[in-house]
């Protein structure tokens, strides 16, 4: 295996590409809102997102749209890019929304967690006190203590692990909230 991986050619620039028929391919044809406003097209998105994961992390991002067709009125190039901007900035805030909510159940999480846990060791110690030794009562002594420590799972799952993934796919957003976009014709066919 080599110590450096070739630099893929594709991603020299920091550029995403994509290729249309028309800007209509671009966004969700069944959103009913007004074009800069308009939801990607679910594809669309997903081809962005990804590719903008393989790029370079601290340099800005362009996206590069070939169309076939002109654009129409009232679109323009300006148009079209706040309107991609604008969608990537509401997704980064439902992203933001998403990691508070997580947090506030994790905290909500742990504070159950934690109070199940000392009314089961608080048991298990009374346990060990009042009945002594015997298999029964060793056992319900094991199994309050492994309960309680089980409660715990799901806070420390949300504090350990679930947060940092919202959190960048968050970072990745807003940096697609801020990129340029180019938009350029592709030549017609039969023209180099």
């Amino acid at each position: 295996m080599p110590l450096f991986r070739p630099k893929d050619p594709r991603t020299a620039d920091n550029a995403i590409r994509l290729r249309l028929r028309d800007i209509a391919q671009l966004f969700n044809s069944l959103d009913p809102s007004p074009f800069s406003e308009q939801d990607l097209d679910h594809d669309a998105e997903e081809f962005i997102v990804s590719w903008a994961r393989e790029l370079q992390p601290h340099e800005e991002l362009k996206l590069i749209l070939t169309l076939e067709r002109p654009l129409t009125e009232p679109q323009t190039p300006g148009t079209v890019g706040d309107s991609i901007r604008h969608y990537f900035a509401y997704r980064a805030s439902i992203n933001r929304l998403e990691l508070r909510d997580l947090l506030k159940r994790g905290r909500t999480s742990l504070l159950i967690g934690i109070t199940f846990l000392a009314g089961c060791l608080l048991l298990a110690q009374a346990i060990t006190e009042r009945r002594g030794p015997g298999a029964v009562w060793s056992i319900a002594r094991e199994g309050l203590t492994i309960g309680g420590w089980v409660a715990m799972w799901r806070p420390m799952e949300i504090y350990l692990y679930d947060w940092w993934p919202l959190k960048s796919r968050g970072n990745l957003l807003r940096r697609l909230s801020r990129m340029h976009v180019q938009l350029a014709l592709s030549p017609a066919k039969g023209q180099p």
